[in-house]
């Protein structure tokens, strides 16, 4: 197995943690409050069942988010933010002005 190389720089290691298109899609939905597995799925539109599992196990894996199954007829599992969840979702919520601020010019360069 190819060792870890370390991270250069904070910016880095936040990317390492929330990089792809989904996981800032999640916490920004998990920033309100604990949802459930099908709430998730009708707030990140267009994720599928099998990227939006992925994409929470990876993240309850860097402790960001937090899974409780509660033990009743029918099952129920709730995901919720850590303390490091929210930290992050405060370190997200300028890179989220600054999308909506220009957003207009944002989708003007987009190729295709």
């Amino acid at each position: 197995m190819p060792a870890v190389r370390p991270y250069t720089c904070g910016l880095d290691a936040a990317a390492d943690v929330i990089g792809g298109k989904w996981k800032p899609r999640i916490l920004w939905a998990l920033h309100h409050g604990p949802r459930r597995f099908g709430e998730l799925r009708k707030e990140v539109t267009g994720v599928t069942e099998k990227m939006l599992i992925q994409q929470l196990r990876e993240l309850e894996s860097r402790n960001i988010v937090h899974r409780e199954v509660f033990h009743q007829v029918p099952p129920k599992v709730e995901y919720s933010l850590t303390e490091l969840g929210e930290s992050l979702n405060i370190a997200l919520m300028p890179l989220d002005q600054w999308g909506a601020d220009h957003m207009t010019e944002i989708e003007a360069s987009r190729p295709g």
